[in-house]
């Protein structure tokens, strides 16, 4: 690589990290809504302590779970509404009208939802090939319920095979494929809340564990629990969690392709700026940039995770869907 190259790649990252140039007034999001721009948003240098730059996000957290986006081909929205709110008999909540022909689904689980959102923007990469050691990204969601036979019931009713229940040391799971290809672990447990209203598992598989493992604890602030051997899965898993969400991250081998695009996760958080500062002192990649989204009263900076997974924080204002608690 030549000294110009170097220096041009070198210009290349410093203004990534920088954020938008000053011209630029808006920004579109992995979903295409279009986002404002606003660098008065930021936090002034100088402003937080290096204590505060380098803690986490935890203490910011304003919902007891995170959500999960999961993008999917346009065309494929009939089938992946009829998965998740008929055959996994999630909460069918009122759909968000992002632009004029961009609407995200919404359905619910515990205190969290999983976001459907039709349409594959920008430049990221979807290859959920090889399942759920085949790449890197998020590779599976993991759903609780207290029958297996009700479950089994409810994906013949939608049209679908009956899952194929098997008993593991951690009691009967299934895996099964959404529409789309992702991987979904159904774990029956007699305890649970029916349609997994305890929340929601992700699965990332990831290829340098330690970085990872750093990352959701010493940035996002997750609670770091005792690794173990997932039977059904084949692949030993390494739990983050925010009460009612958590993160297993499971090491995949080298080489493997970046799924960076069919699944995101989200924060609700109280002081977006705040995390873009922290991102910006740490060199954390920037998706997309400090925003505001127009007639949502909501300010939010997107980050990418070692493997380039989308974790969005946002913040939502008094007059927010969200913060009217709006279903």
């Amino acid at each position: 690589m030549t000294t110009k190259t170097l220096i041009a790649a070198g210009a290349a990252a410093l203004a990534l990290l920088a954020g938008p140039a000053l011209g630029q007034s808006t920004t579109r999001t992995p979903e295409g809504a279009v986002m404002d721009l606003d660098h008065g948003l930021a936090y002034p240098v100088g402003a937080l302590s290096e204590a505060q730059l380098h803690g986490t996000a935890h203490h910011l957290f304003r919902q007891t779970s995170a959500n999960v986006f999961r993008r999917f081909p346009r065309g494929m929205t009939e089938q992946m509404v009829n998965f998740y709110v008929n055959a996994l008999a999630l909460r069918s909540l009122n759909p968000i009208q992002l632009t004029s022909t961009q609407q995200m689904i919404l359905t619910g689980v515990g205190s969290g939802q999983i976001k459907l959102s039709a349409g594959q923007e920008g430049e990221r990469l979807y290859n959920l090939s090889g399942g759920v050691t085949g790449g890197t990204g998020i590779r599976y969601l993991r759903l609780t319920y207290p029958d297996a036979a009700a479950v089994s019931g409810r994906f013949t009713a939608a049209g679908l095979a009956a899952p194929e229940f098997r008993t593991t040391p951690q009691g009967q799971q299934a895996l099964v494929n959404d529409p789309a290809g992702l991987p979904i672990l159904l774990v029956i447990d007699p305890d649970a809340q029916d349609h997994s209203d305890d929340g929601v598992g992700i699965g990332i598989g990831v290829a340098d564990l330690a970085r990872s493992q750093e990352f959701y604890r010493g940035f996002v602030g997750l609670e770091e629990l005792a690794p173990m051997r997932n039977e059904a899965l084949g692949v030993m898993v390494h739990p983050f969690r925010h009460q009612q969400t958590t993160i297993y991250l499971h090491q995949v081998a080298a080489g493997l392709p970046a799924d960076t695009g069919s699944s995101g996760i989200q924060y609700v958080v109280s002081d977006a700026p705040y995390v873009a500062a922290m991102a910006a002192h740490r060199s954390v990649a920037v998706e997309t940039p400090l925003n505001r989204l127009r007639g949502f009263d909501l300010t939010t900076i997107w980050l990418n995770d070692p493997d380039g997974v989308t974790n969005y924080f946002a913040q939502v204002g008094p007059t927010s869907r969200t913060a009217r608690g709006a279903n």
